[in-house]
Parts: structure tokens; sequence; C-alpha cells
């Protein structure tokens, strides 16, 4: 990672403001239902705070639609924040973000304070990054730090608008996603395989096309295989396919083969008769699918397959599910996926989950601290597999 990082500024006596991804998921009463997102930042906040620095944070939570919702204030935040944080001296809260009160808060900040903004998407200046609230953040601070790899492909005021105003460093979440995402595209341990799942081609076209120029092998999995198997013309009966996508698919497999790349499909499935966790189901092979059908997993000969592929690496990026694995009966093909990936590193392959989906089925089958890194970023690290620069980083101060 060329950026600079938050070991390259003195912070004693500074004022951090530091561009965190504290959106996490609130139930009506305001409790936390994860905080995961808050203990990835602490490790910077820790540092500032350890270094002499007054710390300002800003993050958005949910979508208030550029005006202001209540129940997406930030106070759960402060609070759960500063239970976690018992070397703040204090953890205070703002209901503004930007102007004279915002400023008066954080005039009154001392070292081992730490002060969190309201909701950065109240202001509807926020998404459009206007440039009058990029110059009132940057007020708040003396130098500005982006933590937020979640929000790193999104050119908001708050992540990308700011930086045009005061340094501009990567917190140690932003330099930790970067490293291990650049690293494995751009520098991997061979053979280096990418697993690529999820509904829809067309939400992953530019990442296979970027990753056909990089990678050994490109498993295939999830509700886009269906339409690369209809390319090669299986009949998936009431499968979810994209007819539109097919030509590309057919141009995909075509690539891979004269990349050299082993492009893997599905040779079995688990089908269902409905889209329902109470459904009828069979493993047949990809050539059997009936009328009334549907694939809704992997079946055990692609695992297996799939598997010794993935035993055999020494990089692997894996973006999105094998099946519909939020219902038991078809979350079998992910679940197996993430345990040959937790064998792989224990074997010493580098293993990085691409955030979204994949994450949540690592987590389900309780293998995350089994993995070398786990994004926080489902949008971001897609971008970024994509071969896009994500304006949050492209911002920051290069070394």
């Amino acid at each position: 990672m060329n950026k600079q990082t938050i070991r390259d500024i003195q912070w004693q006596g500074k004022r951090a403001l530091v561009r965190v991804d504290f959106n996490v998921p609130l139930d009506k009463t305001g409790v936390i239902g994860d905080d995961t997102r808050i203990r990835a930042a602490l490790p910077t906040i820790r540092y500032l705070l350890e270094n002499g620095a007054s710390v300002v944070l800003m993050s958005h939570l949910g979508r208030p639609k550029k005006k202001v919702v209540e129940e997406l204030r930030l106070r759960p935040v402060a609070e759960r924040l500063f239970e976690l944080l018992p070397e703040a001296t204090e953890v205070r809260k703002t209901e503004v973000t930007t102007g004279a009160a915002a400023e008066a808060a954080v005039a009154d900040l001392k070292p081992g304070q730490v002060l969190l903004l309201e909701n950065t998407r109240f202001d509807p200046r926020e998404e459009s990054n206007d440039p009058k609230m990029a110059q009132e953040l940057a007020k708040l601070g003396d130098v500005y730090v982006n933590d937020a790899f979640g929000t790193a492909h999104r050119a908001h005021a708050s992540t990308e608008g700011v930086a045009q105003h005061l340094p501009a460093v990567a917190g140690f979440l932003m330099e930790a996603e970067l490293n291990a995402l650049y690293g494995a595209l751009n520098d991997p341990q061979r053979p280096f395989v990418t697993i690529i799942g999820g509904a829809k081609i067309s939400d992953k076209i530019k990442v296979i096309e970027n990753l056909l120029s990089r990678v050994n092998a490109l498993l295939i999995g999830g509700g886009m295989a269906n339409t690369f198997l209809l390319a090669q013309g299986y009949n998936l009966g009431d499968s979810l396919i994209e007819p539109d996508s097919v030509d590309v698919a057919r141009s995909l497999i075509e690539k891979a083969k004269a990349a050299n790349v082993n492009l893997m499909l599905p040779t079995d499935a688990v089908i269902a008769d409905a889209f329902s966790a109470d459904a009828q189901t069979q493993t047949v092979a990809v050539d059997a699918v009936s009328a009334g059908w549907r694939v809704l997993d992997i079946g055990p000969a692609t695992v297996a397959a799939y598997s010794a592929v993935i035993k055999d690496a020494k990089t692997v990026i894996w973006n999105g599910p094998m099946g519909v694995f939020e219902m038991e009966p078809f979350a079998v093909g992910t679940r197996a996926v993430a345990q040959a990936l937790a064998d792989a590193s224990a074997q010493g392959a580098v293993t990085v989950i691409g955030g979204g989906d994949s994450v949540a089925a690592v987590e389900q089958a309780g293998l995350s601290d089994k993995m070398s890194h786990i994004s926080t970023g489902g949008g971001a690290s897609l971008e970024l597999l994509e071969g896009r620069e994500l304006p949050g980083v492209v911002a920051l101060n290069d070394k």
C-alpha cells in the first residue's frame, strides 16, 4: 500500500478527524445487534489516544435519505464505544455534524477524549460530496484519517471531499484491507484461486473479467453458475437464470480458455421443487434438472472438486455464496467451501473473504478466526476486485 498511515504523523496535541464505519444493525429500541464494525475501529482510535491526540469520529448509519431520522442517531454507538474503550477519558456525542455547535464541541476537546459527530447522512450535502460541507468538516480536525474501508468506494464529503483540505492518512483497518486485497490481487503466491458466487453474473462481470488475467483457477457457484450452464446448453428447469447474460457467460468461458485459466462450473446440484426451506430436494447431475425444479446449491461432487483445488492453492479470494445458504437445506455447499478455505489457511495459504454474504457464511460456520483476512466492505471490496480505484483511497496522501 503506497499511502501514508497514522504511523506517519506526530499526534501529540493534534486533533484527529476520523471517518469510521459504524453502520451497525440497530433494533427499534436502539440496541446494537452486532458491534463488529465498532470493534474493528478500536486499534486506530487507541493508537491515536496513546499518542496524545484527541479524536473526532464521523460515520453514517443506515439510509436516512438526507434528513434527520431519530431512530438512526448515533447515541447508542457512542454508549457502546465508551464501554469498549475504557482508556478514553470520555466519549462525547454531538447532535450535529458540522457548524458552530460542532466547532465549539471540538474546541473543548482535550487529548485522550473522543467526540462522535452525528450521522453524516442526515446532512443532504454528504452524498453529493458538497465542497462546502467538506470544508466545514475540515475545520473539526488537524489531520484526516480514513478508517472506513466499507465506504471507500463512495466519493462523499466525509470520505473524499474532506481529504482535499487536510493531510489525509489511512487508519489501521484501511491499511489492513488494502494490504490484504491488493496483496492477493497484485502479488499472489500461486496457485491463485478465486471463488465467485452469488445470484447474478451481471453483478460480477467486471470482477470475473479482471480476475481472468490474474488467477490460475476460477470456481463459479451460486445462482450465477446457472447462466454459465445455460450457455453450455443445459436445461435448468425453474432455476434462476439471466437470459440477457448468456452471451456474456459464453464469452467469459472462451476468455478463460484463451488465458489458460481453469474456469470450473458445478457438475451436480441440490435441486428443490420450490424456493423454500421445506421444499422437497434431490441431488442430481446438472444435465438432469427436471421441469418445475430449481438449483439451490452445489452438489457433493462439485464440493469435492472445488475443495481439492482450494486445498492446493496458496492464495484464495472468495466473494459470494455457493447456494441459498440462508436456508439450512441449501447451506451445505457454502459451508463446505468455507471449511476448505479454513483448511487451506491451516496449510499456510493466504485466504481473503471479500465482504458481503461470504463474510456472513464464514461467521455462520464459526470459521472467521481461521481466515487470513475478512473484509469489512462488500461494495468496496467488489469494486477493488473489479480493478477500480476507490475515491476514498485515492484521496489519501501518498507515501
